[in-house]
């Protein structure tokens, strides 16, 4: 991609930012961690780890699936079922690990990310881990002694915290913390305190000891089980009607006393492993799950327990939808008043898709009042700790994305309901708009967010093709050839793009050298609806950065005394050149321009 890029010489030495301030200067970047990295091999899940989690059985010759595999390509006890694809990317697992996400942060670290959001790490069967058995112990699979933290479980009674242990898996977690500490990173961990699955304990003695029980108001049990037949009728509210995810039982505005009392015990646990009253050794905060649908007193009463633990800690909630079919979002105000420091920010990327992205877009003067819309409902400083993201483990990836621009975000990515989505490889064209886009992100208010491998040019479509294990430089993958209902497709190879990790690296270095970046103010300086321009300042401190995006497959000239910011002699070229703005610019097709003004 053609870059143009202006800069005012800035001072080099940022201040260090009040622990607070974090949110704001955070480069997030989400791990899947079954997907992530296979650091240890000998930890890798087995049959019976499966157990308790749909399709509720387990084929046979079941294996953990090569790493390096093509993705389509059924695996021989896959095929043997006859099912298909999408049946059996539930059943596979690929063994990623706590370990290999140490062995990573190197990794992490040269990229140039400074936050760590890792999907559901706790005790499940599900390969997702958002149907947990427990909350107050890490997946014996991500450790290094499945087998010593089975025993473990069994010495304890997971409803008196007292007698819980810290497990080889749970002591491997606080070292990645530790880790990550050390490297001047954060780390949140997925809270899912809306539902849990059907092997989580309490829901376990509830069902046995019936309606008398200490556990029958954890949960809304619609049927008990009669242990006089041999049937089982145990039936509860699930979430959206999901058996796999029981719900926790509710007062009017919060969850039932007996849960709350227990999620504050494992709220402690991670944020003070040791209790001490220093947070250090803990997690720096939480990403919470479907929180709209969890009653706002819960969630005001957690805001206390988690800043009355750490008041640094960072606090986002999944807000997405409010109706799906309309393309309508949820003002997240609500729970930003009441106890978020963020959220994912989906608007950010639907408004990006359909100015960069979609044939049919929307103008430059619509992208800017999408834009103020959301920073007016937020509010503009709550707006700089939003996680800005594209894509995620529920959507699919932007790589894919940028292939199928036809659809919103969230909507005809699944390939299972939509043959007609295109799961091949992004071209070049489609990768410059990424870049594009890419630009656009860490240069806009509010905090980058990037999905595991997006950097290195993975594809995907919806779930579950937005969850293939991470592609890395030391490995040798084979060329994805399959498709997902049977037949072949021309080869795409699959290995690291450097290009593109590259870009990444290039933004986030930009983005960490330049305060204006995080916290700097936002004024819309331009909207050109006929050649689809759109252009910002931000200013911080005497210091400013103007940018000019060209949505448009054509390249634009544009006086660059219609942008309003002083004359072009006061505005320099390049980092550290010092080479004056021309009167004319030309912002590339599919490209941008920006540069940068100190008054210091």
């Amino acid at each position: 991609m053609i870059r143009i890029v202006l800069v005012a010489l800035v001072s080099l030495v940022c201040l260090q930012a009040s622990a607070a301030e974090w949110f704001a200067d955070a480069v997030w970047y989400q791990i899947f961690p079954e997907r992530f990295r296979n650091g240890d091999s000998a930890n890798d899940p087995d049959a019976t780890s499966l157990e308790g989690t749909w399709p509720y059985r387990v084929p046979d010759n079941w294996h953990v699936s090569p790493w390096t595999s093509d993705w389509y390509q059924l695996q021989p006890w896959e095929a043997a079922d006859g099912r298909g694809f999408y049946y059996n990317a539930q059943l596979r697992r690929y063994g990623g690990d706590l370990q290999g996400i140490i062995d990573e942060l190197d990794y992490l670290q040269k990229l140039g990310v400074n936050a760590l959001y890792l999907n559901p790490i706790f005790e499940s069967p599900s390969l997702h881990k958002y149907g947990a058995t427990m909350f107050h112990h890490v997946d014996r699979h991500f450790g290094p002694d499945p087998e010593g933290d089975l025993k473990l479980f069994a010495a304890e009674d997971p409803a008196d915290p007292k007698t819980w242990k810290w497990t080889a898996a749970d002591k491997l977690f606080l070292k990645l913390i530790n880790e990550v500490h050390r490297r001047k990173m954060h780390i949140i961990i997925d809270g899912v305190f809306n539902h849990v699955g059907i092997p989580f304990w309490a829901l376990q003695r509830a069902k046995k000891e019936g309606q008398g029980g200490k556990f029958a108001n954890w949960f809304e049990i619609t049927r008990w089980d009669d242990p006089a037949t041999p049937r089982d009728e145990f039936q509860y509210k699930g979430w959206y009607g999901i058996r796999d995810l029981p719900e926790f039982n509710r007062t009017t505005n919060n969850l039932v006393p007996e849960v709350r009392e227990h999620l504050h015990a494992v709220v402690r646990r991670w944020m003070d492993p040791n209790g001490d009253g220093d947070p250090s050794d803990g997690i720096d905060g939480w990403r919470l799950d479907v929180a709209a649908e969890v009653p706002m007193g819960f969630w005001r009463e957690f805001h206390g327990w988690v800043k009355g633990i750490n008041p640094d800690a960072y606090i986002t909630g999944e807000i997405w939808w409010e109706n799906f079919q309309a393309n309508t979002f949820r003002n997240a105000k609500p729970w930003l008043d009441a106890a978020f420091d963020g959220v994912m920010n989906y608007r950010f990327g639907d408004a990006v898709f359909q100015f960069f992205n979609q044939p049919e877009s929307i103008t430059a003067t619509h992208f800017g009042e999408l834009l103020t819309a959301l920073q007016n409902d937020c509010g503009y400083e709550r707006t700089l700790n939003l996680q800005n993201l594209y894509d995620s483990h529920d959507t699919a990836r932007i790589g894919s994305a940028v292939v199928n621009p036809q659809y919103r975000q969230d909507h005809g990515g699944g390939v299972a309901d939509n043959r007609s989505y295109q799961v091949r490889a992004p071209n070049a064209a489609e990768k410059k708009k990424w870049k594009l886009m890419v630009a656009f992100q860490f240069l806009a208010p509010g905090a980058p967010f990037v999905y595991y491998g997006d950097e290195v040019g993975m594809w995907g479509a919806d779930d579950p093709d937005c969850r293939k294990p991470m592609v890395w430089s030391d490995l040798k993958y084979d060329d994805e050839r399959a498709l997902p209902f049977g037949g072949t497709r021309p080869a795409d190879p699959v290995a690291v793009d450097e290009d593109l990790l590259n870009e990444y690296r290039h933004w986030v270095a930009i983005r960490n050298g330049h305060p204006v970046l995080r916290r700097g103010d936002f004024k819309i300086l331009l909207t050109d609806d006929s050649q689809k321009l759109f252009g910002f300042e931000r200013s911080l401190n005497g210091e400013s950065v103007v940018a000019v995006f060209n949505a448009s497959d054509k390249a634009a000239e544009l006086p660059f005394a219609k942008l309003s910011v002083g004359a072009a002699s006061e505005w320099n070229s390049g980092l550290q050149s010092g080479t004056k703005v021309k009167e004319k610019l030309v912002v590339p097709a599919r490209g941008q321009v920006e540069f940068f003004r100190d008054r210091n």
